[in-house]
This record gives structure tokens, C-alpha cells and sequence, in this order.
């Protein structure tokens, strides 16, 4: 993978490689969102990425789904501008067919399903010790053969992930074009148990979700006996804080309106964490948040 510059993070308008795919993603990928004008706002700053749901979690996407649709009513030509990637964590049969033909039917000008995503892959099981053309059970199965059967007009495939091992396999042996995991200052393992042993020349790019899962509030901050000589960070630096990681391309965020997308987009702007700060706010974390696993 191309590492960006060791001082910057990453922008809107750059441009990631899907794979083998043939697409390019921004690295800022939008999901929920409580302001269908959000979507139009992340395309006019430069953001191409776009992440729906095809089961669980459908009633929670219904504003996204909507800004799309807007999106795209602007003009036929920003289809072909913007990747959409679907979200299923069910298995075959029903991955194969009904779940994203939902999606697209519910989408006016939609049209298509560009990424397959399996979602909540638990563990390793579906995948060890074989090669992509070979994997089987569950979603893994489900994914590839919703892709060959070209259906959903799909060119690129990924999955999101519980277990950091699987992802780990997943992602040396580039059996997808994109994984999704969860990297935070409440859940930093994946600094020990996947970065350091990813293999230099792998293919798949790596999103992460729950940035923000550990945010510790002004009235949490104040709570714990910390004032003004220490730093309460915000929201948006949670987001600096995985994108400080160079190992991670891109992460999926939820701003609830335009006004939280500009805040995000401008926290880019700012430097990487230093080693410092980063180690603090993994503190912050540990002593203002319950602690996960």
C-alpha cells in the first residue's frame, strides 16, 4: 500500500485504490446520518464513499438513503462518481439476492451495488489456510457468490470484523478489497495484534468503525477532577486519533448534519497526534470510560 506523508492525514478529496476493483474511494466513507443534506454536502467537499445497510440496521439509514437519493437526482452523471457499498450480516441464501436488491430498489437512481459488504465477521473459521477462490462458510461464502453471480452490479467485496485474527488473515492473504475494523482508544489492540504484522504488500485497504465509541463528554471530564490544564479532546480527534495510525486508510463516521461534517473535515486539516497525545487520550479513555474488550 502507499503510505501517505508521515505529517499529514488524510483528505477528502484523496483517492484510494479498491483493490483490484478498479474503483477509488475517498478516504472518509459516510454512514448514518440524521440530515439526508449531509450527503450532498460530503460530495461538494470531496467525499465519494458511501456505506448503507441491507438488514439489520436498515430503519437507522433511512436519512442517509434519502440523501443519496437526492444526491444522485442533481445529475445522472454522479453515479458513476460515488461508490456505494451494502452491508449485510446475514448468510446465503438470502445474502445472495433479496437483501441488496432491497437497497437498490429502495434508492431511486441507485441502480447498482458497487461494494458487498459481509458484516461482523465473528471469527477465523470460513477462511484459514485457504485461498480466496476456496473460501467457505458463512458470510466469506455468501460474499464471494453474490459477487460472481453479478446480480447487483458489484465489483469489489469486503467485510467488518469482531476478531482481530481474522482480519489479520483476511488482509495478508488479500482476500478482499476492503476490511473494516474496530481501532479506538477503548479498543487499541489491533496496534499490537494487526498493525505490526501486516504483510507490506497487501491490497485491501483497512477502514475503521467506532472511532468515537470512547469519547469522554466536558461533563464526564469535569467529573473526574480534570480543568483547564488538561486537554478534554473533541469529538472530531477521536477521528485524529485512528487516522494518526498510518496503517489505517480511512475511517466510517456518522456526522449528524453538515455543520458536524465541516467540523470533521476541518479536524483533517490539523497535524497527526503526536505519540504524546495519543498515549494520553488512551488514558483519558481508560480512567473516563467504561472499559472494553
Amino acid at each position: 500500500m502507499l503510505m501517505r506523508p508521515s505529517n499529514m492525514l488524510p483528505r477528502a478529496t484523496d483517492r484510494l485504490p479498491l483493490g483490484a476493483s478498479g474503483l477509488s474511494v475517498s478516504p472518509i466513507c459516510i454512514g448514518i446520518t440524521g440530515d439526508p443534506a449531509t450527503i450532498s454536502a460530503a460530495f461538494d467537499a470531496g467525499i465519494n464513499f458511501f456505506f448503507l445497510t441491507a438488514d439489520l440496521h436498515w430503519p437507522l439509514y433511512e436519512k442517509l438513503r434519502r440523501g443519496i437519493e437526492d444526491l444522485l437526482a442533481r445529475s445522472p452523471s454522479i453515479r458513476d462518481q460515488i461508490v456505494v457499498a451494502v452491508v449485510s450480516y446475514l448468510d446465503q441464501p438470502l445474502f445472495e439476492a433479496l437483501q441488496f436488491h432491497e437497497v437498490i430498489d429502495a434508492v431511486a437512481g441507485l441502480q447498482r451495488v458497487d461494494v458487498l459488504l459481509a458484516g461482523a465477521i465473528p471469527n477465523e473459521y470460513s477462511l484459514l489456510g485457504r485461498p480466496a477462490e476456496q473460501a467457505t462458510g458463512g458470510r466469506y461464502h455468501a460474499i464471494y457468490n453474490a459477487r460472481a453471480s453479478g446480480r447487483h452490479g458489484a465489483r469489489a467485496i469486503g467485510a467488518s470484523f469482531h476478531d482481530r485474527r481474522c482480519a489479520l488473515v483476511s488482509l495478508n492473504n488479500n482476500l478482499l478489497d476492503i476490511s473494516y475494523i474496530r481501532y479506538n482508544t477503548a479498543h487499541p489492540g489491533a496496534a499490537t495484534e494487526i498493525f505490526p504484522q501486516l504483510r507490506p504488500d497487501r491490497a485491501g485497504l483497512i477502514y475503521n468503525f467506532k472511532s468515537v465509541l470512547s469519547y469522554v463528554s466536558p461533563e464526564r471530564f469535569r467529573q473526574l477532577g480534570l480543568d483547564d490544564r488538561y486537554w478534554c479532546p473533541d469529538v472530531v480527534d477521536h477521528y485524529r486519533f485512528v487516522l494518526s495510525n498510518p496503517n489505517i486508510d480511512g475511517v466510517l463516521c456518522s456526522p449528524a448534519n453538515p455543520d458536524q461534517l465541516a467540523e470533521l473535515l476541518a479536524a483533517l486539516e490539523k497535524p497527526p497526534l503526536t505519540f504524546q497525545e495519543q498515549q494520553y487520550m488512551l488514558w483519558l479513555s481508560n480512567v473516563g470510560s467504561p472499559k472494553f474488550f
